[in-house]
């Protein structure tokens, strides 16, 4: 009687491949005896050696011995090769008949799509982007409380990763506006900004223990809370002031000149009190000896209290550069009416020969640029207006109309309203980055690298970083549901950054100091 797993084996209607090959080698073996026995005869089962007579007969049956002995070592190498590649050609068979991918199928190593590099690019961004600036916002509490020597290091840390970071962006940029082109080099560009991400964190958790060290957060808090409760003093008491500045503002100028700051003393408030509320459970863990939800909320405060220190920073800031922009509109206006004069004086003297500008195109740029004046005129006169665009709309009318729109009071126009719109850009995506995604913060970085360089397009790019950032918060939402966390700052500290998946405060470092401090 057979057994259920014999019964159950398939039948072959040939041999098994091993069998063969054990077949093939005893056939070997067997040539190999007959060929080292040959002076041996077989009579009756045993064994007779033949007599020979005579030293010539003896000399002959030595010389034949010699010549089969001389055989045995070839005959038993070949003989053992065989066996060894039968055996390998065995195993062989048995894997390729076991395995469950075709016989052609070439593994090879893993390669993401362009597809996934890019988003694993644009993730790194903003990681690396927010990495950078709570390292950068932590290591301002360090100084204060330690002086510039004992921080420089880390300090230098942070310049590294920005460098890191800033031609990161720049890369992405360059990838936006479709270079390079190739396939292939495109591919290599993501692969280049992630490389770039990943080094501007890991130069930042490199040092993130000695900074841990430095400032010794869980051993000792007395001192940095004592350093973030007079920020968060300084700040409050500043609150009042900056709001009544604001209503001046508002008063005074048309409502696109302080759009850019709506809300912002309300979010500092916002912010303030997150920062009072976790500065008080700080002091509370620490008197309870619970040093490290000590350091946990101290941090959490210290992250809040510069985003106040920004909204609050940015109106005080606006009043200046609407003053400025007010004083300088007046020259700014003859220097684009000189502008207007000298295009008209080429356009009377441009022939049917080329020239580098059509005339049509000149005569177009003219009128464009008198039409922009006229409007100015009309605002400033009329009733209130919006100084900064009123400098905007001269600058980028009269550019075309000048050699270099960067010199001169056209110049010095451009630059005053490039440098508004990039900060303004620069403080909204700072207090909202748990929400902002990596196209705004390159538009942003874009901006700020040609600042100086380009003005007019510094703006432009400053603005759009504006509104991608804007776009992201209105699809981002309200990240949290109830009363309370709005009363409390949590929802604001989400949105800002602060805290990331509703508790995790920052710290100087890179992501796996993040992650490391997320499973605290």
């Amino acid at each position: 009687m057979t057994s259920s797993s014999i019964r159950s084996r398939p039948r072959r209607a040939t041999p098994h491949i091993s069998v063969r090959v054990a077949h093939t080698l005893l056939g070997g073996l067997a040539g190999v005896a007959w060929l080292v026995l040959p002076g041996m005869t077989h009579d009756g089962g045993a064994v007779v050696v033949e007599a020979r007579a005579g030293a010539v007969e003896k000399a002959a049956v030595q010389e034949d011995d010699s010549s089969g002995a001389d055989l045995v070592l070839p005959l038993l190498a070949v003989g053992a090769a065989g066996v060894i590649g039968g055996y390998a050609y065995v195993r062989r068979t048995r894997r390729a008949r076991t395995r469950t991918t075709p016989a052609t199928a070439l593994v090879g190593p893993w390669t993401p799509s362009t597809d996934e590099l890019d988003r694993q690019a644009r993730a790194l961004l903003v990681t690396a982007d927010d990495c950078v600036r709570t390292s950068r916002e932590e290591l301002g509490f360090a100084e204060a409380r330690f002086g510039a020597t004992p921080v420089a290091p880390y300090a230098r840390a942070v310049r590294d990763a920005e460098a890191e970071l800033t031609a990161a962006f720049r890369i992405r940029q360059q990838y936006d506006d479709g270079i390079p082109q190739e396939p292939a080099a495109r591919q290599h560009a993501l692969a280049g900004i992630v490389g770039r991400c990943e080094e501007a964190g890991r130069r930042l958790d490199a040092e993130a223990a000695g900074f841990d060290q430095l400032r010794a957060l869980e051993r000792d808090a007395d001192e940095a809370l004592k350093i973030a409760e007079d920020r968060f003093r300084a700040l409050a008491a500043r609150t009042a002031s900056v709001e009544s500045l604001l209503a001046g503002l508002r008063r005074r100028y048309a409502p696109s000149a302080t759009a850019a700051v709506t809300g912002h003393a309300e979010q500092a408030k916002d912010r303030l009190v997150l920062a009072t509320l976790r500065l008080n459970h700080s002091r509370q863990a620490a008197d309870r000896r619970d040093p490290d939800l000590a350091a946990a909320h101290l941090r959490t405060a210290e992250s809040a209290i510069p985003q106040a220190a920004v909204f609050l920073d940015g109106i005080e800031r606006l009043t200046t550069e609407l003053a400025a922009a007010d004083a300088l509109t007046p020259a700014a206006l003859t220097g684009a009416e000189a502008a207007i004069a000298g295009a008209r004086e080429r356009l009377a003297t441009l022939t049917e020969a080329p020239a580098e500008i059509p005339s049509g195109e000149l005569w177009a740029r003219i009128l464009h640029s008198d039409g922009a004046l006229a409007a100015v005129r009309d605002a400033r006169t009329t009733g209130p207006y919006d100084p900064l665009d009123g400098l905007r709309r001269i600058a980028r009318s009269a550019a075309p109309l000048t050699a270099d729109p960067t010199t001169g009071v056209l110049g010095a126009a451009a630059l005053l309203v490039a440098r508004s719109a990039v900060a303004g850009a620069g403080d909204f995506v700072a207090t909202h980055r748990g929400a902002v995604g990596a196209a705004a913060r390159t538009r942003l970085a874009e901006a700020e690298r040609l600042l100086v360089e380009d003005p007019l397009a510094a703006d432009a790019y400053a603005g759009e970083a504006r509104d991608l950032a804007e776009q992201d918060v209105r699809v981002h939402g309200n990240p949290v549901e109830g009363a309370a966390a709005h009363e409390s700052g949590v929802a604001g500290a989400i949105v800002g950054g602060v805290l990331r998946d509703g508790e995790a405060p920052g710290s100087f470092g890179g992501p796996r100091t993040r992650e490391r401090r997320a499973r605290l």
